[in-house]
């Protein structure tokens, strides 16, 4: 679950719906000096539906010591430091099944969860915020991770695509697509009001790469430079349900909350 705090309670936005924001940038992304992600299909699938694996969880979200939603937040944005509040255990298992259901269905797709899956949870993890009795169990799941990354890529190079579609600088442009679509959504489902930039330099069409700049405009209203986008001005728009209240005195409380609100419908804008 992702949180954006209102001025009377909270809007919560799933992980799945998140995802598909990230896919709907992925869909528009490219033009004159941005490449487009080939093959395109697969790339799509799996940025459209890289956080799957979360549904369920989404479906029944806990709170946090302080009665808040426990929830991705504009606090987090840029770090990844809130394992103190996590059931490492559960979460890792929803971390696993969002890479499974994807590689079960489109192996290709399903490597770049998993590589966007391992990424998250080596360069971007504090593991200091980790139980030192379970950093043994986040080491067994990331060397399991790296054996079934070899596994995918086996098994789509020997599936029908080119050699240039399975490169190591392809797949790299595609997680790396994956990771700046992502971050983009994160960005505008939790209204983040400070600069940023797309995590890592992406592709030109030149051959060359180049960091993307994201600056704030208004409410949910981004700048990009250099801006990616097959149009100069470009409307999104993603599910969100409003619960009142800061703070709750059980999960059954917020889970009781949020099956009844309305799902709503927030606006993102991005222009060059």
């Amino acid at each position: 679950m992702l949180r954006l705090e209102s001025e009377t309670g909270w809007w919560l936005i799933t992980h799945p719906d998140h995802a598909r924001l990230a896919g709907a940038f992925a869909e528009a992304w490219g033009n004159e000096q941005f490449s487009v992600p080939e093959p395109r299909s697969n790339v799509l699938l799996g940025i459209r539906c890289h956080d799957d694996g979360w549904a369920a969880r989404d479906a029944a979200p806990q709170i946090t010591k302080e009665g808040k939603p426990s929830a991705f937040s504009s606090e987090l944005v840029g770090k990844y430091s809130a394992f103190e509040e996590i059931d490492l255990e559960g979460y890792l298992a929803v971390r696993e099944r969002a890479v499974r259901l994807m590689a079960d269905e489109d192996a290709y797709a399903g490597l770049l969860v998993a590589m966007h899956t391992y990424n998250l949870l080596t360069e971007r993890a504090d593991r200091s915020t980790i139980q030192p009795d379970q950093l043994s169990l986040l080491d067994g799941f990331l060397a399991a991770q790296r054996d079934f990354q070899q596994e995918l890529l086996c098994r789509i190079r020997s599936d029908g695509f080119s050699m240039e579609e399975t490169a190591d600088d392809r797949l790299r442009d595609h997680f790396r697509l994956l990771q700046a679509t992502d971050n983009l959504s994160l960005l505008s489902c939790v209204s983040y009001t400070q600069p940023a930039t797309l995590l890592h330099p992406l592709p030109l069409r030149d051959g060359t790469y180049a960091d993307i700049r994201v600056e704030p405009m208004g409410k949910r209203w981004f700048r990009l430079i250099p801006y990616p986008f097959s149009q100069g001005a470009l409307s999104f728009e993603f599910p969100a349900r409003h619960i009142e209240g800061r703070g709750f005195s059980s999960a059954g409380e917020l889970q009781e909350r949020l099956a009844s609100a309305a799902v709503c419908h927030l606006a993102v804008k991005v222009s060059a």
